[in-house]
């Protein structure tokens, strides 16, 4: 509903000035909002909306149908012409028209031919304020016809001539689509030799003698009705030329033959087009197809140009191995000359094909609807162009205007028709027919006059929500003939809002540029016209904007690991966000690898392919945000490649690669390996190291080795795998550089000398025939050096040596090529043979109980034979006769190293007779023992007593047996036994010490405790000294038939009812107190006690039973708990459910036997919980009983 100034934008000639005038003071119609309320209420010409396309190929096996649909109110009626006439449907049975809608459908399948209704249609919709029409739709039946029969000669000629193969397919409606195929259906193969043509002919530039088959088929596949169509099939034959001379010497003349062209290499010549020039034109807009097919020896290759000009990038394709090229979306700016140029060895030749470009008409300006209130101007204009210029005409529903009854708010100029002062009566439906020889367009656009009161189209109330600090708009959708004003308000007594602070659009629109908590509010929209007004109320509210406020980081992970980002969202607390993840701007890829926990995105076990911007894109109703941050994955980096040797020397190459993608992290170094093919195939060996920034090393060689080499990178991530095996290089030999390690000199037996050593390995013999020169001499004599040379061996044995006599010994390597450098001199000794004597001089010193010293004088050297290695003692302990009957002695052996002539003997047996002697020990074994020293260890503190077991506990008793300690390390002289009680506090009483004879081993302590807990400690003495104590403890027990008797007493029937009476008469007692004491009577303690006359329920005194008065005296004190008895003695508090205990706090107050009251009041109630066997500590009549005898 906008106001538009519509000048004429073209040059106008001085006399036409008043018009220019009276165009530059018209406003624009009406626009009719598209509401369907105010649709279904406003009269309107009609629409056509839908219709069959101009050039309508049909399928003649299915009905046509023919499209027409139109939309008007009231709605429109239709009506058709046939080639134009007018076409009455109801006359032919097989026309039909669909209801409510003027599309036609024709019911050729049941019978009736389509070439019948072949013909230019036209439909008319029309109702009481105009008609409107389609385009002419052109119906025409596809057709798909046959090849005509032809007998085709079979092609014969010699290889290098050019072929054209026709194919000449039947004219069929739309065009076949060419192709050629052979008898199984398979494409014939094309190249820059052998192509199709865009006539469908297929060329040769030059022919094979593979070209030779007899099935050169042509196929026509007609789209439409989805059928194919095939040419007879071509024979061709080719010939080389020996095989021309012999068939023309046998049976042709040159003249008979099929070409007397020769095959010999020729320039380029064009199969099509003909001739150096030729013309083409092309429609705007279609795709321009331009082509050239050459022959001649060898292949030409085609080039184009565009002659005063460039080809247009983006638009140019080339076809057909650049045989064809193609322009798309052509325009008259592609019009001029282009040239191909057909080009081999033998020269060039080119062809230009000068294009034209024409056009059918194409909208400038289409004319629009107009919709006008009585008393108004306006203007249809109608703009086209085309090559040629198209001519522009005027209908006036349906009727050429030149014939249509005359209106006099109508003036025609041209390509516009001027309206003024309209009136209801000038409502039409005007045609725009813009046509060339190439084509036409045709339009409709109706006028519409109105007199309508403002309307406000939006709906009442609208709630707008705008972020704060964005613009707000508030819509106000309005209709109106004529167009109303509008006008805004805020509030309810509100003025009107202006344009200083406010923007107000032509659509009624209100704008707040920048909303803000203040703009909150009800706005008000008034509409006015002379026939009326309208107002409408919406409402605003400004929410706070969302915001990120913990981003995503820039993350770099290494591949296989987890990574998480965070993105932790604000916002109006009555906006409900919804967030979501973006990868690359697109969704996230559908994987269990990633995961969304909350306010996290979670990847797990990354890979390359997570590489990448992810997004956190936070959406409300009413705005969003987003925040990103870029995943890197590194990795090792991939190995390198493509290595290659260069500069080969006798000791050194060069080795270069190309290094691998380094995964994200640059590449640090280059770890190159090496094997040795020949010696160690399979073994890799490191080499050298370079920078991560070179990609060559020279290589230090040794010489006879057949090296491979492989590269690794290294980046910060770690090693690469390593890369592929470079080529072998095998270098030159020469003499060993050094000589065998770890040389020595020891004999096997007394007469031999082993010598033995390192050998060198292959890398190292540095040439084949690698042996060793092995040489020897004894130390302190005059002889010269025996050498022999052996193999590739680690050991020579010299025999018929002395024994145990130092050698000098070396040995050398040697190969084909020559000696090592001169090796250094080690010694060695021949063999070792057993000591011939015993120490002497063996000394024992007991120290104490476990210990003893030895002493011996050394041994001779030149009696050891050998490396001495130390001294060995052997030492056992005296068994008696029976023990020595079951087991053989043990002995126990020390060896002390060296020379040492003295060692100590710990962990001996106190008051034990112990054996000894020495040995002297070399490389070969041990010597002759010494005689005999026999000592003996003195008495020991014993061991525990064995076991401690206490026995037929009684009221007062117990008793212990126990079994002697296992070893008593001397002569037992008395057992000790202290003990002491235990209280139920876990506190110990007094202890008691008593001795026992050592021959006891049960003992009875009486006048205990009962039910008393006892601490036993217990242990052994010799004349050394007390042994160490074993520990027990134990409970005396109680009185069974008591226990039992005060269980059942407080299970009794009467019992439990002498309580609830005392309980009754307690109860009453305190009533009577309450009301004397109310009444302000005294009430001693003399009365009350004469009141009581049921002796049963008097207090009890602690010293003799008998009954007293109640005292709050401290000697009356609670009673002692009852001490620990055996738990299969105790009488737990769970047999007495009815137990007095339970009832009251802090009462410990028992029952006997006939019911008197032998307790006292206690302050607390406690209970402790069972421990062992030990009884729960349950305050039962049993333990009360025990406590207070």
């Amino acid at each position: 509903m906008q106001l538009k100034i519509m000048p004429k934008k073209k040059r106008l000639s001085a006399g036409r000035v008043p018009l220019i005038l009276f165009l530059c003071q018209m406003i624009s119609a009406l626009e009719v909002p598209l509401d369907p309320k105010l649709l279904e209420d406003l009269v309107q010409p009609p629409t056509i909306t839908q219709q069959s396309p101009k050039d309508y190929i049909i399928d003649p096996r299915e009905n046509i149908v023919i499209q027409c649909e139109a939309k008007g109110k009231p709605p429109p009626s239709f009506s058709w012409t046939r080639n134009g006439t007018h076409f009455d449907i109801d006359k032919d049975p097989l026309v039909t028209m669909k209801p409510g809608s003027g599309t036609l459908i024709i019911n050729i399948m049941s019978e009736g031919k389509a070439e019948t209704y072949e013909g230019v249609y036209q439909c008319t919709a029309r109702n009481e304020r105009g008609a409107a029409i389609s385009n002419n739709i052109v119906i025409r039946p596809s057709r798909s016809p046959l090849w005509t029969k032809e007998k085709l000669e079979p092609i014969i000629l010699r290889s290098g001539q050019s072929l054209v193969l026709p194919c000449r397919p039947p004219v069929g409606l739309p065009p076949p689509i060419i192709f050629w195929m052979d008898n199984s259906f398979q494409r014939l193969p094309q190249s820059e030799r052998v192509s199709q043509g865009l006539n469908g002919d297929l060329y040769f530039s030059n022919v094979l003698p593979e070209d030779t088959r007899e099935d050169y088929i042509c196929y026509a596949r007609f789209n439409h009705t989805q059928t194919i169509q095939q040419k007879q099939p071509i024979s061709v034959k080719v010939i080389s030329v020996d095989e021309l001379n012999d068939t023309i010497a046998a049976n042709l003349s040159d003249t008979e033959f099929y070409s007397a062209k020769s095959s010999r290499e020729r320039p380029p010549t064009f199969l099509t087009p003909e001739g150096n020039a030729s013309n083409k034109e092309e429609l705007r807009g279609n795709v321009l197809s331009l082509e050239c097919i050459a022959e001649g020896l060898p292949t030409p290759v085609i080039y184009w140009i565009k002659e005063d000009g460039i080809l247009p990038i983006n638009r140019t394709f080339y076809k057909n191995f650049k045989k064809t090229l193609q322009i798309i979306h052509v325009s008259e700016a592609d019009s001029g000359n282009y040239q191909c140029i057909a080009k081999n060895a033998l020269g060039a030749i080119h062809h230009t094909i000068s294009v034209t470009v024409k056009a059918a008409p194409y909208w400038i300006m289409a004319p629009q609807n107009l919709v006008l209130s009585p008393g108004e101007d306006g203007t249809l204009i109608c703009r086209a162009n085309g090559k040629p210029k198209p001519r522009i005409s005027w209908l006036t529903n349906g009727v050429p205007v030149e014939i249509a009854p005359d209106d006099p708010s109508r003036k025609i100029d041209g390509d516009t028709i001027i309206f003024s002062n309209v009136q209801e009566r000038s409502s039409a439906v005007y045609q725009c027919n813009a046509s060339n020889e190439y084509g036409y367009l045709l339009a409709n656009a109706f006028v519409n006059v109105l007199a309508e009161p403002p309307r406000i189209l939006t709906t009442a109330n609208t709630l707008y929500q705008v972020i704060a600090n964005r613009p707000a708009l508030l819509d106000c959708a309005f209709f109106g003939s004529p167009l109303p004003t509008i006008e805004w308000f805020k509030g309810a007594k509100g003025s009107a809002l202006h344009e200083d602070i406010y923007v107000l659009h032509e659509n009624g629109t209100l704008e707040i540029p920048v909303a803000q908590k203040d703009s909150t509010g009800t706005y008000t929209c008034v509409a006015r016209n002379k026939l009326g007004m309208a107002k409408n109320e919406v409402h605003l509210e400004i929410k706070d904007p969302t915001r990120i406020i913990k981003q995503p980081e820039y993350a770099v992970v290494q591949r296989g690991s987890t990574v998480s980002f965070e993105c932790k969202v604000k916002h109006d607390h009555t906006l409900i966000p919804t967030v979501i993840w973006l990868k690359d701007n697109s969704e996230l890829p559908s994987d269990e690898r990633l995961t969304i926990d909350k306010d996290q995105l979670v990847i797990a076990d990354v890979s390359d392919d997570d590489s990448g911007t992810y997004t956190c894109v936070a959406n409300t109703t009413l705005d969003n945000v987003s925040a990103s941050a870029v995943l890197s994955v590194v990795d090792v980096p991939n190995p390198p490649f493509d290595l290659e040797l260069t500069n080969p020397l006798d000791k050194s190459v060069q080795l270069s690669w190309t290094p691998g993608d380094d995964n994200n992290s640059p590449i640090t170094k280059f770890i190159i390996e090496y094997e040795d093919t020949m010696h160690e195939a399979g073994l890799w060996h490191h080499h050298t190291e370079v920078s991560g920034t070179q990609t060559t090393a020279q290589l230090k060689l040794s010489p006879y080795v057949n090296y491979s080499f492989r590269v690794m990178a290294e980046n910060s991530i770690g090693r690469s795998s390593p890369s592929e095996a470079s080529e072998q290089y095998l270098t030159k030999a020469a003499e060993p550089d050094k000589n065998p390690t770890a040389v020595e000199g020891l004999g096997s037996e007394p007469d031999n000398l082993v010598i033995t050593w390192k050998p060198l390995n292959g890398f190292e013999s540095n040439g084949p025939g690698l042996q060793y020169k092995v040489s020897w001499r004894q130390k302190d004599g005059d002889d010269e050096w025996t050498s022999v040379v052996v193999a590739n061996v680690s050991k020579y044995i010299v025999s018929g040596t002395p024994t145990f006599v130092p050698y000098l010994i070396k040995v050398q390597a040697l190969n084909d090529v020559g000696f090592a450098p001169e090796p250094a001199v080690v010694m060695g000794h021949s063999g070792e043979d057993l000591p011939m004597v015993a120490p002497g001089n063996v000394r024992v010193t007991v120290v104490n109980s476990t210990l003893a010293e030895v002493h011996w004088d050394p041994v001779p050297l030149k009696s050891i034979r050998g490396h001495l290695q130390g001294y060995r003692i052997y030492y056992w302990k005296a068994q008696n006769s029976s023990k020595r009957k079951r087991r053989h002695i043990e002995k126990k052996i020390l060896t002390f190293q060296g020379s040492k002539t003295h060692g100590m003997l710990p962990g001996l047996e106190p008051f034990s007779h112990y054996t000894l002697n020495v040995r002297v020990v070399n490389g070969k074994g041990e010597g002759p023992a010494s005689s005999d020293q026999v000592f003996n260890t003195p008495e020991g503190v014993p061991s525990a007593p064995s076991s401690l077991k206490i026995v037929n506990p009684t009221l007062d008793s117990l008793t212990l047996e126990w079994d002697p300690p296992s070893h008593p390390n001397g002569i037992l002289t008395e057992y000790t036994l202290k003990y002491q009680p235990i209280n139920s506090t876990h506190e110990l009483g007094p202890l008691v010490d008593l001795k026992i004879p050592a021959n006891k081993t049960r003992w009875t302590l009486k006048n205990l405790n009962f039910s008393t807990r006892y601490k036993f400690y217990f242990y052994a003495q010799t004349s050394a000294g007390s042994g160490s104590q074993i520990t027990e403890e134990a409970v005396t027990t109680v009185d069974e038939a008591m226990a039992s008797r005060q269980v059942d007493i407080a299970t009794q029937g009467w019992f439990i009812g002498l309580m609830c009476a005392v309980a009754l008469l307690i109860l009453i007692l305190l009533i009577v107190c309450f009301i004397r004491r109310n009444k302000g009577g005294k009430y001693p303690v003399k009365e009350k006690e004469d009141a009581r006359a049921d002796p049963e329920i008097q207090p009890m005194k602690e010293d003799d039973g008998t009954f007293g008065e109640y005292s709050d005296a401290e000697d009356h004190k609670p009673l002692k708990k009852g001490s620990r008895t055996p738990s299969d003695r105790t009488v737990k508090k769970e047999d007495s459910d009815d137990s007095l205990v339970d009832y009251g706090e802090g009462v410990n107050g028992q029952f006997n036997e006939d019911g008197s009251f032998i307790g006292q009041y206690s302050g607390k109630k406690e209970k402790e919980p069972a421990e062992g066997n030990e009884s729960s500590e349950a305050p039962s009549p049993v333990n009360a009983m025990n406590s207070f005898v």
